[in-house]
């Protein structure tokens, strides 16, 4: 029958004197403290392996760091363990596995793996204006965060002072970015729920301002001011009507490159790199647009790109020049921006009464019917024909 143990007192642990070797004292149910002849005293939890059956002693803490009630609280914790066959010491390294996981899982490692994952999909400058967005905003106060510890109340301070600097579409962006970074984190294992998913709704939101645009029956006062300005170069202006005929964005339209072009197709491939959502777009070319590659052939038909830089031949017009042009040439700052040119197209097909899937084929936006996007791999090249003409025909008569 084993020996009763007398409960240690606080007098007794603190009144243990050192020896020339090793005391142990104990307190019972594993409990015990050891006193080395330095004069340092700990504590220990002695317990026999619930699978080896081996005795194992596991240290708890220093005394009077760790006082005895509290001592004998953590013993009692890991008896607990033991009643349910768990061994502590095993118990306690995965808990400081799982601590060291958590602190790896920080903010800044998923979103870099999102962020690999997500630029294939976009432009590049799309991919970059992100980034910098990030890094300007969220990691100087969220990148060493982990994951775990992420909430949407602190995230919803940090932007809070976007808001209140007018930056509405900035907080937008940045809560996709956030949004897409913890379902991300989520789909991987790192956490086990997206607690940013609902933060954008406590934003206000900010009044859309439409792009400047014209109606479609202001365009031969366009024209006729495109045709008459003095100071407006010819490869600007053939670079205005090139993006008018074919209803691309100024990117697109600036960037355009000879060797897309395929002149017995009568087609203008755009790589999905130059592409907004990075799919390859084809765009039929009409009379129209050919004539103009035509003019153009003499100034760059030896270089890269259609519309080449003005400094920089090898390179490609600036993407803001039709901007600048339209603005400060034709006098159309505040009524009409490049992009507007799009909707100019839209709104007069729309008015002609095309189909809608055409015309947004022809602006190459995404169908919104998401379902029948998932199927549809048609880019309705032939059928786009007819309409691409039939615009470009009123340019003409209108000019």
């Amino acid at each position: 029958m084993p020996r009763p143990v007398t409960k240690l007192t606080d007098k007794r642990v603190k009144a243990a004197k050192p020896q020339e070797k090793e005391q142990t004292l104990s307190d019972g149910g594993g409990l015990q403290l050891r006193v080395l002849p330095s004069g340092t005293k700990s504590w220990q939890f002695k317990y026999k392996n619930p699978v080896t059956g081996k005795y194992n002693k596991m240290p708890l803490g220093i005394y009077p760091d760790k006082s005895l009630s509290d001592a004998r609280d953590d013993a009692a914790d890991k008896r607990k363990l033991l009643a349910n066959g768990i061994d502590p010491k095993t118990h306690k390294l995965e808990k400081k596995k799982e601590e060291v996981r958590k602190h790896n899982n920080t903010f800044i490692a998923a979103a870099e793996l999102w962020f690999e994952r997500k630029k294939p999909t976009v432009t590049e400058q799309h991919a970059s204006r992100e980034w910098k967005t990030l890094e300007k905003y969220v990691f100087p106060k969220m990148k060493s965060m982990p994951l775990e510890s992420i909430t949407a109340p602190e995230t919803i301070e940090v932007l809070r002072p976007l808001e209140s600097d007018g930056k509405h579409s900035t907080v937008k962006r940045i809560c996709q970015s956030l949004n897409q970074i913890m379902d991300y984190s989520v789909n991987h294992g790192y956490i086990q729920a997206n607690p940013l998913a609902k933060i954008i709704t406590v934003f206000s939101k900010n009044v859309v301002e439409h792009m400047a645009t014209i109606k479609p029956g202001e365009l031969p006062e366009f024209l006729k001011a495109l045709w008459g300005a003095p100071n407006i170069q010819n490869k600007t202006r053939l670079l205005i009507l090139w993006q008018l005929h074919t209803m691309t964005r100024p990117k697109e339209a600036a960037r355009a490159k000879w060797g897309d072009i395929h002149f017995d197709d009568k087609v203008w491939i755009i790589p999905a790199e130059e592409m907004k959502r990075r799919r390859a777009h084809r765009v039929p070319l009409t009379p129209a647009t050919i004539a103009i590659l035509e003019k153009m052939k003499p100034l760059s038909g030896h270089h890269q790109y259609i519309f080449p830089n003005e400094r920089d031949p090898h390179g490609h017009a600036s993407t803001y020049t039709v901007n600048a042009a339209i603005k400060r040439s034709l006098g159309y700052k505040g009524k009409l921006v490049a992009h507007g040119l799009r909707s100019v197209a839209s709104t007069a097909l729309h008015e002609q009464g095309y189909d809608s899937l055409l015309v947004e084929a022809c602006l190459a936006h995404a169908d919104e019917n998401e379902t029948r996007a998932a199927y549809n791999r048609s880019d309705y090249l032939e059928q786009r024909r007819p309409i691409m003409e039939w615009w470009s025909e009123l340019i003409e008569r209108l000019a």
